[in-house]
């Protein structure tokens, strides 16, 4: 790896040599303008405004441009009579735990190599000290032109350095958080929670540029005279749903994608979000109208249905009746039927003597 600065690191009275040398390397694809008609590339000149001709590198310098427009040239013999004390330095003036750092202060990051045999010993002894302390070496350095903050810290068996902003740098985070008061019920966090929780970690490793791999692709084919690949259909814009029925079935997705069993619980209702914004009593107003219509709406149903079945029964008792009497009548006919056709037989009658009476 090239080394893009070199100097020393002032850890109080020693003095390390080292070399600056990049710690991170950019993979994406870059591309030229060129002339849409004939592919011809674009390219910019530089030209001085007053004479309207090219300059070349050489003839270019550093100006400062004041607020009325007057240009103030800077050479570069002004600038290396500034006292910076950390023109070829990095000067380490503080060691603080790790978490005092803000993350949203970390710049470029390089790796700090040891300059020679010389500096071996004195390396070690400040790569050692730095992970016995459990601490970070906050320094400044120059570099470009300006003089900058940075964060030693070890990996592996070598010193990295991240370059930081100032703290004046980084902006407050006025007006990004929501402005409205939102309430977050316990059961809401524990989905929450469970949905991280199934997730899990991921080794970063495996985690790729998804977005360069298939410009790669076309790149190659349309240098191939190939049709590029077609891109996948987007996906579909999903519905606006309750917050609880989404984790639900967020959790419950991650879950499966695992191999695991979801875990038995009540499906949530999934209703579309309110656009609005109510105020509590007009809410409160609606949700007690729409409760009562429902009430009295579900009596009346309970109603319908009772009457129905009183109906229903008083039918079928009556067809049960009628069929009944049906059957009774249809006896008694056919027993008189039966009667009529059949004769009766005629018992003989006991003749008894007339006494005649005596006069």
């Amino acid at each position: 790896m090239r080394s893009i600065w070199n100097g020393a690191i002032s850890f109080g009275l020693v003095s390390i040599p080292i070399k600056l040398v990049n710690a991170t390397e950019s993979h994406s694809v870059s591309f030229r303008q060129i002339h849409t008609e004939d592919s011809g590339r674009i390219r910019y000149r530089k030209v001085c405004e007053l004479e309207d001709r090219e300059v070349s590198q050489a003839e270019i310098g550093k100006g400062y441009e004041d607020a009325d427009g007057t240009i103030i040239p800077i050479s570069d013999d002004d600038l290396s009579h500034l006292p910076i004390p950390t023109a070829r330095t990095i000067e380490i003036v503080a060691f603080v735990p790790a978490d005092r750092i803000d993350p949203l202060q970390m710049d470029a990051a390089y790796y700090l190599a040891a300059s020679g045999a010389p500096a071996a010993k004195p390396y070690t002894l400040l790569r050692e000290a730095l992970k016995r302390s459990n601490k970070v070496a906050i320094a400044k350095y120059a570099l470009r032109g300006r003089e900058r903050l940075g964060m030693l810290r070890v990996v592996g068996d070598a010193i990295a350095m991240h370059g930081l902003l100032w703290p004046d740098e980084v902006r407050a985070p006025e007006g990004v958080a929501p402005d409205v008061d939102v309430t977050v019920r316990d059961k809401e966090l524990d989905l929450a929670d469970a949905l991280m929780d199934t997730l899990g970690e991921v080794e970063l490793e495996d985690l790729h540029d998804e977005y360069r791999e298939a410009l790669e692709e076309v790149i190659a084919a349309k240098a191939a005279g190939e049709t590029p690949p077609e891109a996948p259909e987007p996906a579909a814009g999903g519905k606006v749903l309750d917050l609880m029925a989404a984790l639900e079935k967020s959790v419950r997705e991650a879950r499966e994608s695992r191999g695991e069993q979801p875990a038995p619980t009540e499906e949530a209702e999934v209703r579309p979000l309110a656009r609005g914004r109510a105020t509590p009593k007009e809410t409160g107003g609606k949700k007690s109208a729409a409760t009562a219509a429902k009430k009295t709406a579900a009596k009346k149903t309970t109603a319908a249905k009772t009457t129905a079945k009183t109906a229903a029964k008083k039918t079928t008792a009556a067809k049960t009746t009628a069929k009944s009497t049906a059957k009774s009548t249809a006896a008694k006919t056919t027993a008189k039927t039966t009667e009529k056709k059949t004769p009766a037989k005629k018992t003989p009658a006991k003749k008894t003597a007339t006494r005649k009476r005596s006069a």
